[in-house]
């Protein structure tokens, strides 16, 4: 296994390494993110990880945040690279990651580290490749639906991320370990939006592309669509992801299970978004969890105004979405649903508590159901969207209306 006599060690807090000329100015964008959410399944041991991750937008340069938030103990990473995904686990080459200009890391237990800004053209919607390998026996942080393969070396096999080829990487997860944003550096963008929430931000259903359908399954969530959107439109913005499924704005619900405990929306707002760099507007989505696990529509609203309040004093427009339809709602859950629907729709700015409302209940809902999602969206489930229902929300999201809420960029690198 690759050894290296220089080791980086973080604590707790973030660390993050100040970029060189590449860097200079407001240019660094979080282009990719997967907000963590729990624990890998198994330990790993000594081996290679390469996570496959989708740029909305491209640069000149990358830099890359690694997360340990969720980890049982420290996480040593003896070497890291990156470099454009060739399809499956190979790669086309490899650049080198470096943290504070040193080849290895240990990040402890609930810490984080970026690396340093390395030269690397990216191009918009395209697949990137981070390769790590773990020195010892770890059991990583991972966000759990990356609705995508990514690839491992068996335990023991060692340092494989300098290899092009994916022979080395013989199983494969559908989660994504360690890794949760990357950042590319682009003068011509002017900010990023954070859709944050629950699994329809997650992209649960976006897999399913109907009866017949052949087409690849991967990327194709709501955010991955708009992100599509922004580029063939010439928008200057890029789209990181902050959903975790099962998640709720309320900080507790009677009957929350405890896989999610921990992570509403209040808890997470520091490390899913105000963290990330660049970010101009979040998309707010929501209360449909908290319904379900038997919150009331005011201790909703009251977690509500307390995100918005510290969004909105961050620099950063809030875009909220009302709770859209879900058949299994008592009557109780669909008329605290509607009081949400009108607190959000007040002078269509949450009662000038938020900077305006994107209605994907009115997309997804059945106009003869009003209470149930349109059946060419419905994923199977009466909850998520497919993919033609991801592609619908997407397609109604005002491009201008993002693009208002610059130019006062928030955590610029």
């Amino acid at each position: 296994m690759r050894r290296f006599a220089l080791l980086a060690v973080v604590s707790a807090a973030v660390v993050f390494v100040a970029p060189g000329a590449a860097g200079a100015g407001h240019a660094w964008f979080t282009s990719w993110a997967q907000s963590q959410d729990g624990r890998a399944d198994a330990p790993v041991t000594s081996q290679s990880l390469r996570m496959v991750i989708h740029l909305g937008q491209g640069g000149d340069a990358v830099r890359v945040r690694f997360q340990n938030t969720f980890g049982t103990g420290s996480l040593t990473i003896g070497h890291a690279t990156a470099g454009p995904s060739a399809g499956g686990a190979a790669v086309s080459f490899t650049r080198d990651l470096t943290f504070a200009g040193r080849p290895a890391v240990t990040i402890p237990a609930g810490g984080e580290v970026w690396s340093d800004e390395t030269r690397l053209a990216t191009r918009p919607d395209a697949d990137l490749a981070v390769t790590m390998a773990v020195e010892g026996t770890a059991v990583p942080g991972r966000h759990g639906a990356a609705l995508r393969d990514n690839y491992l070396t068996p335990p023991g096999s060692g340092d494989h991320t300098g290899d092009a080829a994916g022979d080395a990487f013989t199983s494969t997860v559908g989660s994504t370990y360690v890794v949760s944003a990357v950042d590319v550096h682009n003068a011509a963008l002017r900010g990023v939006v954070v859709p944050f929430g629950s699994s329809v931000v997650d992209g649960i259903g976006s897999t399913n592309c109907g009866p017949g359908c052949t087409e690849s399954g991967a990327n194709r969530r709501w955010t991955d669509d708009l992100a599509r959107r922004m580029v063939a439109s010439g928008v200057p913005l890029a789209v990181a992801n902050a959903g975790v499924s099962g998640t709720t704005s309320a900080r507790s619900c009677p009957a929350m299970p405890p896989s999610v405990a921990g992570l509403d929306a209040s808890s997470r707002l520091d490390r899913d978004v105000l963290a990330l760099h660049g970010v101009t507007a979040v998309i707010y989505y929501y209360g449909t969890n908290d319904l379900a696990y038997g919150c009331d529509a005011a201790t909703i609203l009251d977690s509500y105004r307390a995100v918005f309040a510290r969004l909105r004093a961050a620099g950063i427009a809030v875009y909220v979405t009302p709770s859209t339809p879900r058949p299994g709602y008592s009557d109780q859950a669909n008329l605290a649903r509607h009081e949400i629907a009108l607190f959000v729709g007040r002078w269509n700015t949450c009662g000038g508590t938020c900077s305006g409302v994107v209605d994907f209940d009115t997309v997804l809902a059945d106009p003869l159901k009003p209470n149930s999602i349109l059946p060419a969206y419905d994923n199977g489930d009466g909850i998520h969207a497919n993919a033609a229902g991801q592609q619908a929300l997407a397609d109604f999201v005002s491009l201008p209306m993002l693009a208002r809420s610059g130019p006062d960029l928030h955590t610029m690198g």
